[in-house]
C-alpha cells in the first residue's frame, strides 16, 4: 500500500467546509461509541447501519458522503475491537477503554464522494459538505492520475497546523532490488550518539527538540500573555503548533533518511528490542529519549528491511553493555561509565561499541546458526571471529 500526500490549496470557505466535515466525522464516531456503551451485543455491522439512522435523524450528518460516515463508524469499532483484544490477551495495565474524541483532525472517504481531474493537480469533493474543487500541491514526481481509480482505496483529508493535506491510499507494491554488500551490522541506540554500530562508527544525535527549545519557550510565553478567546491568542496558538510540527517533521525526515541509508548498505541488521515505554518512566531521561525518536527510526529500519528483503533482527537487550565482546566476562558498570574495560582479557572499547558487537553476535546466533566451511566471517574489534568468541564463552561456562 502506497500513500501519496499533497497539500490542499483552497479558499477560506472551502477550509470552513473541511472543518464542518471533520466535525460531522467526530459526531458520528462518538454517537456510535455511545450506542456501544448503552446496548450490549453491538457488532461492527450494527454501527454501520446506525450511520443511516443518524443521517435521517440529523440533517447535517446527511451532508457527509455515506461511505465517509461508514469510515467514521469503522474508527469507533477499531477502538472497541482493540479494547476487546487487550482484555482477551490479559495485557497488563490499562486496557484502553474507548473514549470520546474531541480533537478529530481528518475525514476519510472510500471510493465515492471525490473525483481526481485528468491533470492530477486538482480534486473535487462531490458530497453535501460543499468542499468543492481544490488544488493539489506536492511532489512533482508523484503522478496520482496514472493510477486507475480502482487502485485508490481511500482518500483522506488531514488537518495540520500549517493547513490541510490530502492523502491517497493506493493499492500497489513498492519493490526495491537490493544490491548485496556482504556486510552485517549491529546497532546500539543511545543518547550521547544516536547509534553506534559494530564497526565503531557513530551517528551524532541531532537533538531537534533541544535545539528548538529556546524558540518554543518564547512562543509559549507569547501564548500565555494573550487574552483567552481572542484572535491574537488563536494566532499565537497556531504559531506554537507550527513550531512543534517543524520539530516532528525534522525528526521523521532524519529517521527515514538514516534508516534508508543503513538498510541499503548492509545485508543484515541487528538491534536491541528496547521497551521504550518503560524507559521513559525515568524522569531524568524521558525528554531526551523522546527527542531521540528511537521508535520512529527502528520502525523505518524494519519497513525498509522488508522492502529490501534483508533480515532485520531484534535481540534481547539484557547484558549487551555488561558482557565483554571478546571473552564473554560480565563487567558490571553504571550508566555514567562510557568505557568498557575488561579485567579478564584487558580489552578497552567504547561502551556502545562493545554493546553493538554483542548485539550482532546474538543476531547471528539466531539467524545463521552454524556456518559452513569457507563462509566469510567478519572480524570484531579484538581481531577474533564471533564464532570463536562464543566458543570460548561456552567453554568457560562448562568449566565453571
Amino acid at each position: 500500500m502506497l500513500i501519496y500526500e499533497y497539500k490542499l490549496d483552497g479558499s477560506k470557505e472551502q477550509c470552513d467546509a473541511i472543518d464542518e466535515a471533520i466535525r460531522i466525522v467526530q459526531f458520528i464516531r462518538n454517537k456510535c461509541l455511545r450506542l456501544w456503551m448503552d446496548e450490549r451485543g453491538i457488532t461492527k455491522n450494527d454501527l454501520q447501519c446506525y450511520c443511516a439512522v443518524l443521517a435521517k435523524e440529523y440533517p447535517f450528518a446527511n451532508h457527509l458522503n455515506s461511505q465517509a460516515r461508514q469510515a467514521s463508524a469503522e474508527r469507533a469499532w477499531f477502538a472497541i475491537s482493540r479494547f476487546y483484544e487487550n482484555c482477551k490477551s490479559h495485557q497488563p495495565g490499562k486496557k484502553g477503554y474507548p473514549k470520546y474524541q474531541h480533537d478529530t483532525r481528518c475525514v476519510e472517504y472510500k471510493q465515492t464522494g471525490w473525483k481526481v481531474e485528468p491533470d492530477g493537480r486538482h480534486i473535487t469533493f462531490t458530497d453535501g459538505c460543499r468542499i468543492g474543487r481544490l488544488r493539489l500541491v506536492g511532489n512533482l514526481k508523484q503522478h496520482i492520475e496514472t493510477f486507475p481509480i480502482k487502485q485508490i482505496k481511500r482518500v483522506r483529508i488531514v488537518k495540520r497546523a500549517d493547513g490541510s493535506y490530502c492523502q491517497f491510499s493506493i493499492q500497489a507494491e513498492r519493490k526495491i532490488e537490493h544490491v548485496p554488500t556482504g556486510k552485517h551490522v549491529g546497532i546500539d541506540v543511545g543518547l550521547k550518539a544516536f547509534y553506534t554500530d559494530s564497526e565503531g562508527n557513530t551517528v551524532e544525535n541531532p537533538r531537534h527538540l533541544r535545539k528548538a527549545e529556546k524558540r518554543l519557550k518564547r512562543l509559549h510565553r507569547h501564548l500565555s500573555r494573550k487574552q483567552k478567546k481572542s484572535s491574537n491568542r488563536k494566532k499565537a496558538r497556531k504559531a506554537l503548533a507550527k513550531g512543534y510540527l517543524k520539530v516532528s517533521r525534522q525528526r521523521e525526515d532524519f529517521a527515514r533518511k538514516l534508516a534508508s541509508t543503513l538498510v541499503s548498505s548492509h545485508d543484515l541488521i541487528a538491534y536491541e528490542q528496547l521497551q521504550i515505554r518503560n524507559m521513559v518512566k525515568n524522569h531524568h531521561l524521558a525528554k531526551s529519549i523522546h527527542d531521540a525518536g528511537w521508535g520512529t527510526f527502528l520502525r523505518w529500519v524494519r519497513y525498509y528491511g522488508g522492502m529490501h528483503a534483508i533480515p532485520v533482527v531484534a535481540v534481547a537487550p539484557q547484558f549487551t553493555s555488561q558482557e565483554c565482546s571478546v571473552c564473554g566476562a560480565l563487567v558490571k558498570k553504571s550508566l555514567s561509565v562510557r568505557t568498557h574495560i575488561c579485567p579478564s582479557c584487558g580489552v578497552v572499547l567504547d561502551r556502545d561499541h562493545n554493546a553493538a558487537i554483542n548485539i550482532l553476535a546474538k543476531a547471528r546466533d539466531r539467524t545463521l546458526g552454524h556456518r559452513a566451511t569457507g563462509t566469510p566471517v567478519s572480524v570484531n574489534a579484538s581481531g577474533q571471529t564471533a564464532s570463536t568468541r562464543r566458543a570460548k564463552r561456552a567453554t568457560g561456562k562448562r568449566a565453571g
